[in-house]
């Protein structure tokens, strides 16, 4: 659907500096921007990029000038970037309705504007709310709460008890509320610890493709509003995490961690079981976190430490090969070498 630049600019708070009739009819970027097309430049390389590119029109919240372009002037570029696309690319409506091959028990409540897809599973008690969507192939266990503007892609599985905010969605693959990982041994056998919690996940939550969330095995595993999970990644059970957090692919939380609100967990880290991770503290990705984490730091390494502790001992390490030429010119310059120990008249000497 087109839009003016001053209809675009209304919408992001902006202004236009140029033709605010200019109808834009996409978004792209600038390497393949069309006449018609507006694009973001958040800095000079980019702007500069943009004001060669074919685009009619740039979002920029620095000062630009341009001869060529019309610019819609806001805070933040990149922001803004954010709540223009679905502008340009809104996702397409689904029908309300149940689909003829979906099994829904007797005592589900499917709110009637819900669209429930293909070879969904609907288990007893169920509640799936208003304008939610199933896409296909989902199973929904007994007891499970579903709440408004859900929406579960495919093979999404959701196990009983679990509890489901506004505004939540969950990409194809993902499993909510499978058995902790809980065992005790007993005469030389792993014993299974019953897990009989639940999940409770609040609104605004994002999860991405084939993640893991253990259920409670006492209590509830619970993810924070507006949380985001990347993909492939593992939250142990009775795990809390915070609001705001930004969870990045491939992290594993072991069970019963807490992560306050609005932490970050860069790609590939590692956080043991039972600690605490202060809000607004940053692990760095491949960390491996084995204590407590005070709030607001930044964290590096394997195990894990301040960031700045850890960097200065890679730069001690890189300086290793150097410190070892100089030992070993200085064990010949004693009389040691590689044979054998020192002359001592020659160490006397030297001191």
């Amino acid at each position: 659907m087109p839009f003016t630049a001053s209809e675009i600019a209304r919408h992001l708070d902006g202004e236009v500096l140029g033709d605010g009739a200019l109808v834009l009819k996409g978004f792209a970027h600038v390497a393949t921007a069309r006449p018609g097309d507006l694009t973001f430049a958040e800095n000079d390389t980019y702007f500069t990029a943009a004001e060669q590119s074919q685009a009619s029109a740039i979002l920029v919240s620095a000062d630009f000038k341009s001869n060529g372009k019309t610019l819609i002037k806001v805070k933040n570029s990149r922001v803004a970037f954010a709540k223009v696309m679905p502008l340009f690319f809104p996702e397409a409506p689904l029908p309300a309705g149940i689909h003829a091959t979906a099994v829904v028990a007797a005592s589900a409540q499917v709110d009637p504007s819900a669209h429930v897809g293909p070879h969904c599973v609907i288990g007893e008690g169920v509640r799936v709310g208003a304008r939610s969507a199933l896409l296909g192939g989902n199973h929904i266990g007994d007891g499970s709460r579903l709440g408004d503007d859900v929406k579960l892609f495919p093979n999404v599985v959701v196990y009983a008890d679990t509890q489901i905010g506004h505004r939540v969605r969950i990409h194809a693959g993902t499993c909510i509320g499978s058995d902790g990982f809980g065992y005790v041994l007993d005469a030389g056998t792993h014993l299974k610890v019953p897990q009989i919690g639940n999940v409770i996940i609040h609104d605004d939550v994002e999860i991405g493709s084939n993640v893991s969330i253990d259920r409670g095995a006492l209590g509830s595993t619970v993810i924070g509003k507006g949380t985001k999970i990347d993909n492939l990644v593992q939250v142990g059970h009775n795990v809390v995490i915070g609001e705001g957090c930004i969870i990045i692919a491939q992290v594993g939380i072991a069970g019963s961690s807490k992560l306050g609100n609005f932490v970050t967990l860069a790609g590939q880290a590692g956080i043991a079981g039972h600690l605490k991770i202060g809000d607004q503290a940053i692990i760095m990705a491949q960390s491996g976190v084995m204590t407590d984490v005070p709030p607001g730091v930044q964290w590096l390494g394997a195990p894990a430490q301040p960031d700045k502790d850890f960097k200065r001992q890679i730069i001690a390490i890189m300086k290793l090969p150097e410190a070892l030429r100089r030992l070993r010119a200085l064990e010949k310059r004693v009389g040691g070498g590689a044979s054998g120990g020192a002359n001592p008249a020659r160490v006397q000497e030297l001191k």
